[in-house]
């Protein structure tokens, strides 16, 4: 027998318009939309609906399993409260990054990020997550052992998006020394003899390293049908680059000629909700308001700051004059699922995932009232 559900007097955000109306749900698919005022179903009082969003990029489970330097807390504990914020921000598709590679921070033991994969899925088949969670691995390419790290995962089908990083000096985010000083020189406390020598390192692993496992991890990428995404873009070259590997998702681009060019690409690009939020970067690269009034934002993540992602979408609307409330929407619902392949959301349509998020706002910070996925109420 059909499950049915019907949602009425909600203000309903569609991919190019805001119809004041009722949704029919049944078995979990959005089965009717229509205009007009009624009194069947579940009032909600002239409240947003949404599609749920589309998160791609995240490093808050990291915080939870790792909050404080050399604490590493319970993976299920962890995830469960991963879990509980993430979906309470309107997030009803996350995709947690998991790092390949140790990077500047010394990263995680091998066989560590698997473990937290599979403590994810057992959390999933035990009915403990409300969000449906999926893999981001973030390949720091200039490090010796990504590959190992890497192969851990090369049956994991909730692996869809990989990442290509180089973190090192004078790669991307840190094209300038002034940033790579701020970042570890300060932080750590190293003296400069100490510092000059972990820059070497970084500079030797980089040119060591970056450009064949950037290239033997696109080509897996290729084989499995898994996005690439590229990361801190700043010049052309880094842009075709890019392309050449692949990639259909360029997260962060550092410069406006980097942002401009991938977009142009047809790539996606994603900056940080928090950017939005703040009005800036809290590295000290471009804003992602300027890429939003260039038209050439295409993705927002909310990075560390989950309700951001609900928050951000807002703003833009309110303060961008060339983007409506449902052009922002589509930032964190419709493109971020295109983007990955996931035609199945993101979109209130008929015959789509009733993935839907009521969102009270009449001003300032947006209330996440209700959040449905696949037609089950889980917030």
């Amino acid at each position: 027998m059909s499950k049915e559900t019907v949602f009425s007097n909600a203000r309903i955000v569609l991919e190019d318009d805001i119809l004041l109306g009722s949704i029919l749900i049944r078995d979990g698919k959005i089965a009717d939309i229509s205009g007009g005022n009624s009194v069947a179903g579940e009032d909600f009082e002239g409240d947003y609906v949404i599609p749920g969003l589309v998160e791609l990029h995240t490093d808050h489970l990291e915080g939870h399993y790792q909050p404080r330097p050399g604490i590493r807390w319970n993976k299920t504990a962890a995830i469960q409260a991963h879990d509980a914020q993430i979906v309470t921000s309107g997030i009803t598709t996350v995709f947690d990054c998991l790092r390949m590679g140790a990077d500047e921070d010394g990263g995680f033991e091998h066989g560590e990020m698997r473990e937290m994969a599979d403590a994810i899925q057992s959390a999933e088949k035990e009915g403990r997550l409300r969000a449906e969670h999926l893999l981001h691995l973030r390949c720091e390419v200039s490090a010796d052992n990504v590959l190992e790290h890497f192969a851990d995962f090369e049956n994991d089908r909730h692996v869809r998006l990989v990442s290509l990083m180089d973190h090192a000096p004078g790669q991307r985010q840190f094209q300038t020394m002034d940033q790579y000083v701020f970042y570890y020189q300060k932080k750590r406390g190293l003296s400069d003899e100490a510092f000059a020598r972990f820059v070497a390192k970084r500079q030797a692993e980089s040119a060591r390293n970056s450009t064949p496992h950037r290239n033997a991890i696109a080509k897996v990428c290729a084989e499995r049908g898994i996005t690439v995404a590229s990361h801190d873009d700043a010049t052309l070259s880094h842009v075709d680059e890019a392309i050449d590997n692949g990639v259909r998702l360029a997260e962060f681009p550092t410069s406006f000629d980097a942002a401009r060019a991938s977009h142009g690409h047809g790539m996606s690009v994603l900056m940080g909700a928090p950017n939005i939020v703040r009005g800036k970067s809290h590295s000290g690269n471009i804003a992602a308001r300027d890429l939003a009034e260039m038209g050439v934002l295409d993705v927002l993540s909310s990075d560390y700051v989950p309700l951001s992602l609900l928050h951000a979408p807002f703003i833009l609307a309110d303060e961008v004059e060339s983007i409506s409330l449902p052009k922002a929407i589509a930032m964190v619902t419709s493109t971020p699922a295109r983007t990955v392949s996931l035609d199945d959301r993101g979109r209130i349509a008929t015959g789509l995932r009733a993935d839907l998020v009521r969102v009270h706002r009449s001003h300032g910070v947006p209330v996440t009232r209700s959040v449905w996925r696949q037609g089950r109420r889980v917030a």
